[in-house]
């Protein structure tokens, strides 16, 4: 038997005469997370709704209500849904005020984000609840530290990007989707036709959205006839309906959070075309 070996010959691995230097390190690495963040933007601006559509289109649904219809399923409950849909024009201009001044005062000023406007508004107002209810010879926090609660701190451009788009999940790939909404939101709605969508879905109780069913509900009266302190009421209901700014369970929180709308109502400076 011929046997037959070969020898290959062995070259070692290159080298660098030098050390790689600490900026090209720091380049490449840029260029890398960068390219990734890129490509994650690209991906969500593609399988974004169509944010424009929205321009003369009202929702069929949005994803607060379909949620609440599967919590209601899963407990076994028949789920409710009442929801009348009406132009702006039919929305009072004392709801559109309050709800201006309780939830986003640059509302018509900025571009869709305000963060630290609305998180001062928000500990200023808490301020003056509390003064309140010390008072009133109480002790009721006005946010209590409640697990399901979390103070917001978001505009109305962001909450109704929320409320059509996407889930309650807290994590920073929602708060993206949120943000890129909202700017795409902005560029191509009106802060009319933005303020006309936000008060026809949100939440206003257990089944109750939108400005004409809230004011049904809770008054007995179309949403153009709502005066100033019914529209401060709403309002006032507006960052946790169900259970901590519920009138039916916290009366005097929701009293005193109107007081405060009411306070403020003045002030603000409406959208063009707006109440």
């Amino acid at each position: 038997m011929l046997l037959v070996s070969f020898r290959f010959p062995l070259y070692p691995f290159p080298s660098y005469p030098y050390p790689i230097p600490m900026w090209r390190i720091i380049r490449y690495t840029i260029y890398t997370i960068g390219g990734v963040v890129l490509g994650g933007i690209v991906f969500e601006v593609v399988t974004l709704p169509r944010v424009s559509e929205l321009r003369d289109q009202n929702p069929a649904t949005t994803s607060m209500i379909e949620a609440r219809i599967r919590e209601a399923r899963n407990s076994g409950i028949e789920p409710r849904r009442v929801q009348i849909w009406v132009p702006l024009e039919r929305i009072s201009p004392q709801l559109q005020r309050a709800v201006i001044a309780g939830e986003d005062t640059n509302f018509a000023t900025h571009h869709g984000f305000d963060y630290e406007a609305i998180q001062h508004a928000w500990d200023q107002a808490q301020k003056e609840a509390d003064k309140e209810a010390k008072r009133e010879g109480e002790n009721d926090s006005w946010l209590p530290n409640l697990p399901d609660f979390k103070r917001g701190a978001s505009t109305i451009s962001q909450q109704l990007a929320k409320n059509l788009y996407l889930s309650s999940q807290r994590s920073f790939a929602r708060k993206g989707q949120e943000a890129i909404i909202t700017y795409f939101m902005e560029r191509s709605l009106s802060k009319h036709r933005i303020l006309e969508l936000y008060l026809n879905v949100i939440e206003w109780g257990d089944g109750i959205y939108g400005a004409e069913a809230a004011s049904q509900y809770y008054f007995h009266k179309p949403a153009a006839n709502l005066n100033a302190r019914e529209a401060a009421f709403l309002s006032a209901m507006i960052p946790n309906p169900r259970t901590i700014f519920n009138p039916q369970v916290n009366p005097k929180r929701v009293a005193r959070r109107q007081r405060i709308i009411l306070r403020l109502m003045p002030g603000v400076r409406m959208p063009q075309g707006t109440g």
